[in-house]
Parts: structure tokens; C-alpha cells; sequence
């Protein structure tokens, strides 16, 4: 039987941790969870741990010695996932910002022939709520900008609900991502355009998050934005590589 897992990165998550691992298993279709924790003082680590005595075979924890960035999280999870031999990897946030009902809507677009299905939160409109009108902007036009300097046709390039087939992430050299922030979510999907998959977008209604504190910074920003182009520049030079 084909396997799924959700890859949960954390960092002082206590006031979301136990309530969305228990939305993913209330869904009754199987979905295992990872927690990548990269040592939260908050004590996040704890609950994981405590839920992982009461679904023994479905939630897993992976604990790092500190925040060493989003990416770094993701690529941790996508190696342990390929180790223990799962076949649809998900990527959700801690924060209900990423509706855990909508993980069967991604996974059923997976098994109907897409390679990475995204959920999308501008491929039916701007699908955004209690966003700041500043922060919804920003994000738009940063899909827009992407879109532009990259050519790939997806409206959401900035998104971090994501399912894979076990294929794609066989395929990408982790060795050869750059990014750490938010640009890693670029970088992914625009190495998953690059090899030829098929991606296809699932419309969701994003929703920011209740409790905790947002992990979004300029700094963060600004790297998905300046690393689009250094991804152009990269790709351009290895055609060039290749053509020689």
C-alpha cells in the first residue's frame, strides 16, 4: 500500500503542535506526520513526543540542534521520508494557515497524475484571509515577479503546501539547493519545472495563523526575491555549460 507522510517544520509551536497533528490524524486516510523540531525552548518537542505515544506508527519527530532555516528543515524531512520509503510527501505548516482537510485534495491530485501538486493560493483569485492588504500585495506581485523572471506557468510560486511524489524528490540533488528561507520554495518548484514534472495547482484558502508569532521577516523576503534571479543566472550558465 503507497504510503503518505506530512512534513511538519517547527519552532516554538506548543500553541498549534498537538492541535493540528490531531486534525491530520482525524482524517482517517492514513497520513503519517514527521515534525522536523529544531530544539524550541517552548517545550513543542515535548508534545510531539507525548502524542507520538498514543499513534505510535503514524507521527514521527527528527530533532535538529537548532533553527538552521526552513529549507534545511524540508530537505531533512524529504531524506528521512525516502529512508523509511514513503511515496507522497507533504509539506504543511504548524499554524492551520494550511488547511489539514486540504491534504486530501493534494494527494488526490497526485495520484491523478500530477508529480508536485501545490496548493495555490492565487490560481482562483487571491484566496487570503486576515492577511494585511501590504502583506497580500507583496505576495501577489512576488508570484508575479517570479513568474516573469523564471517563464513557469504557476500562480503561487511562493507556496509552502506542497505534495510530492516520491519520484521527484529521487530526482533533485538536495546537494545543489541553495536557499534556506523562503526562496527554497522557489528553488523547489523551479527544479521540478526544470527536470519536466508535471505540477499542477489545487485552489486553497490560506488563512494566517491564530497563535504563535509569525516566522516572515524582510530578510526572508527579500532573499525570495533576489534569489529568483540568481536561480535565472544559474540556469542560464548551466545551459550554456551544456551547449559547449
Amino acid at each position: 500500500m503507497e504510503k503518505s507522510i506530512v512534513i511538519i517544520p517547527t519552532y516554538n509551536e506548543k500553541e498549534n503542535i498537538r492541535a493540528i497533528i490531531e486534525a491530520v490524524m482525524g482524517l482517517d486516510k492514513g497520513f503519517h506526520v514527521l515534525v522536523v523540531e529544531d530544539n524550541s525552548p517552548d517545550g513543542t518537542a515535548a508534545i510531539v513526543k507525548e502524542l507520538m505515544e498514543k499513534y505510535p506508527e503514524s507521527v514521527h519527530i527528527h530533532e535538529r540542534k537548532g533553527k538552521q532555516g526552513l529549507g534545511t528543515a524540508y530537505i531533512a524531512g524529504f531524506n528521512w521520508s525516502l529512508e523509511h520509503n514513503y511515496d507522497y510527501i507533504f509539506e504543511m505548516d504548524a499554524d492551520f494557515s494550511h488547511n489539514p482537510n486540504d491534504l486530501v485534495r493534494l494527494h488526490e491530485a497526485c495520484t491523478n497524475g500530477a508529480d508536485l501538486a501545490i496548493g495555490s493560493r492565487y490560481v482562483s483569485g487571491v484566496n487570503v484571509v486576515n492577511w494585511p492588504m501590504g502583506r497580500v500585495l507583496m505576495s501577489y506581485y512576488a508570484s508575479a515577479y517570479v513568474r516573469m523572471i523564471t517563464r513557469m506557468k504557476i500562480r503561487d510560486t511562493t507556496a509552502g503546501f506542497k505534495c510530492y511524489r516520491k519520484i521527484v524528490l529521487e530526482t533533485i540533488d538536495f546537494e545543489r539547493i541553495r536557499f534556506k528561507g523562503y526562496a527554497f520554495q522557489i528553488e523547489m518548484k523551479f527544479t521540478t519545472w526544470k527536470h519536466g514534472f508535471n505540477i499542477v495547482e489545487v485552489p486553497i484558502i490560506f488563512t494566517d495563523r491564530k497563535e504563535g508569532s509569525s516566522k516572515m521577516s524582510g530578510g526572508i523576503f527579500s532573499e525570495a526575491v533576489f534569489g529568483v534571479m540568481k536561480l535565472k543566472i544559474g540556469s542560464w550558465f548551466r545551459t550554456y555549460k551544456k551547449a559547449k
